[in-house]
């Protein structure tokens, strides 16, 4: 069912891994390390044909502040920041609470319940993208941060709801049952029994959500436009736009939009991996 660990194959086999991984890992990398390679270099370079060569000069200090002072990218990571933070506490505040009752709770329709939250995780987001327009349009909520904050709430409980509510199921019952002997009510059960030991699958799934949101296209686009709302996803394409034949500063700039989601990934890596594996062994 599982395939065979690598220590338990062939010496054959495990040299030819060796060999493979590094090529394999720097194929991955390379457009990325391409992109980093453009971003410190001057712009003469480019008007020299030195594409692909090592920069001529460093000139990464110059691209980058540039980014930042001859452009609305800092406008643009506010806006992300402000749409990000929200959705993460709101979607995973929310996910809590229904894995909870989901995950606790014995009663009839719990399934049925349960499969709701999930069953909009398989919709298109295609089919959605028309409907939920006309609604913000209606609600007033069309090209604001708010309207995208709510949008992405809506959306990721779901996904977040079967997270929970799986890990949840995991734990030990014995401790719920043990505090309702006590007469201990269910919302202390929840804020102090259960939330604690929650923690790793917080983090885990925090850092998921961060993600997801940070590098969201499609609704940046389909529900705002402007500099005042726009994600840095959706800026990107405007920025790109001003430096058009710039590929120092458009590189720069992508750099700049890819490090958020990066840096959350790195300093939550302890508990983002021990949220995914808790429970994993018994």
């Amino acid at each position: 069912m599982f395939p065979t660990p690598v220590q338990q194959r062939s010496r054959a086999w495990q040299n030819t891994y060796t060999a493979v991984l590094p090529l394999a890992l720097i194929l991955w990398l390379l457009p990325l390390l391409m992109v980093a390679l453009f971003s410190i270099k001057p712009d003469a370079d480019f008007t020299q044909g030195n594409l692909w060569g090592l920069p001529s000069s460093f000139a990464g200090f110059e691209n980058y502040t540039r980014v930042f002072t001859d452009s609305a990218m800092p406008r643009y990571l506010l806006n992300s920041v402000f749409i990000t933070v929200p959705t993460v506490i709101g979607a995973v505040a929310l996910s809590c609470m229904t894995g909870f009752a989901l995950g606790v709770y014995r009663f009839k329709g719990n399934i049925w319940l349960f499969f709701m939250f999930v069953a909009g995780n398989f919709v298109p987001f295609q089919i959605l993208m028309v409907p939920v327009r006309e609604l913000t349009l209606d609600m007033g909520l069309y090209d604001t941060r708010l309207g995208l904050v709510l949008f992405h709430i809506a959306f990721q409980t779901g996904f977040c709801t079967l997270f929970m509510r799986n890990f949840i199921r995991a734990l030990p019952r014995e401790l719920i049952e043990a505090a309702r002997v006590e007469g201990v009510s269910e919302i202390r059960i929840f804020w102090y029994v259960v939330l604690p030991l929650m923690r790793p699958a917080i983090a885990a799934l925090s850092v998921l959500i961060f993600t997801f949101i940070w590098n969201d296209y499609f609704w940046a686009v389909v529900l705002t436009q402007g500099v005042d709302t726009q994600p840095v996803t959706a800026g990107i394409t405007a920025f790109n736009s001003q430096f058009r034949a710039a590929y120092h500063m458009m590189s720069a700039g992508s750099i700049i939009a890819a490090l958020p989601p990066v840096m959350m990934f790195f300093l939550m890596q302890k508990h983002f991996i021990a949220g995914l594996t808790l429970g994993a062994v018994k």
